[in-house]
């Protein structure tokens, strides 16, 4: 008798190891659910970050906490994340472009594929600025000068191979001038350095160089697009200025996580941020930041990456920026 209530201790004690893991899935999450955000605070991916930190949590019924973890063009998040427990409570702010240039123009730690979108949830709109008294009017008026006066100028960029720093590489290359590259940790210490005169040129997001395009501070002379902005007309876009090229670097903001986090913390994830991002508040807050609000799955910015790598690859190889990695 004293042996079969052992063996049934034991049976109860082993199927209950092999049900826990399930139940503690299905309950997820049950504590808050962090975001490690790439750039510094004050940045435009820390804007998108905290708005979702604001109202996910009415969907995912648990806070979410925005943690910024800046440095390697979010390489160090990325590998903290591919470093964390699989589970679900880690995520992290990442771009298409994160994948399709920036983790190939550097050593990095892990392996691409051992980070997964989740959803995307923002349209990146960027261009190429100076300051609102500058006496360059047009793109064609700075690559005249840069072309006469070639070492003299300087621009700024605060990621290295993300989209803002390859469309104005891509411009400036094709238009065969040469202005001094002077990158920053952040898009904040990169619009102090073009507000302080200590650069001529700027690239980054609308986003934070938004306001001080709409007080006059600065001038944005074009977008990296094959088409302007709906609610920036006056601007011409890349492509209609005979620089397709720079007009391909689209980029979509949005939240990934460790590859392997079991299937339902990662529906639960999904299905939150599909709501956040459907959420009217949400699309207003983006519009506010300066953004375009996009709302799409795993599948888009897997798509997105894909086409991506097809088009950029190249040109980082001919430009002397790609690195091999072992």
């Amino acid at each position: 008798m004293q042996s079969k209530t052992i063996i049934l201790i034991a049976t109860l004690i082993m199927g209950g190891s092999l049900i826990a893991p399930s139940v503690h899935c299905q309950d997820f999450p049950t504590k808050p659910v962090e975001i490690l955000c790439i750039l510094p605070p004050g940045s435009g991916m820390d804007l998108f970050a905290r708005e979702v930190a604001q109202i996910a949590p009415k969907y995912l019924k648990q806070p979410m906490v925005v943690i910024n973890k800046p440095g390697a063009g979010g390489a160090v998040a990325a590998t903290e994340i591919v470093n964390s427990k699989p589970d679900g409570y880690r995520l992290v702010t990442l771009t298409n472009i994160s994948f399709i240039s920036v983790f190939k123009t550097q050593k990095i730690m892990f392996n691409p594929s051992q980070v997964s979108p989740i959803w995307a949830c923002q349209g990146i709109k960027h261009g190429l600025f100076v300051r609102g008294d500058s006496p360059w009017k047009t793109l064609g008026d700075l690559l005249a000068y840069a072309k006469k006066n070639p070492g003299k100028l300087t621009w700024g960029h605060h990621l290295r191979g993300s989209s803002v720093h390859l469309g104005a590489l891509l411009i400036f290359k094709k238009a065969g001038v040469d202005l001094v590259e002077i990158p920053h940790k952040g898009s904040a210490e990169s619009m102090a350095a073009l507000l302080g005169k200590h650069i001529d040129v700027l690239t980054t997001t609308f986003s934070t160089a938004g306001p001080h395009v709409d007080s006059g501070a600065f001038r944005c002379l074009v977008v990296y697009e094959d088409q302007r902005y709906k609610d920036r007309l006056g601007i011409p876009c890349a492509a209609e200025l005979g620089y397709p090229e720079a007009g391909k670097v689209a980029a979509f903001t949005g939240l990934f996580a460790h590859a392997k986090i079991p299937d339902k913390p990662r529906a639960v994830l999904t299905d939150a941020m599909k709501k956040t991002c459907e959420d009217p508040a949400f699309k207003a807050a983006i519009e506010k930041i300066g953004e375009a609000h996009v709302c799409g799955g795993s599948e888009m910015l897997k798509d997105a990456i894909t086409k991506g790598e097809a088009v950029v690859t190249p040109v980082l190889k001919e430009l002397g920026l790609y690195v091999e990695q072992k």
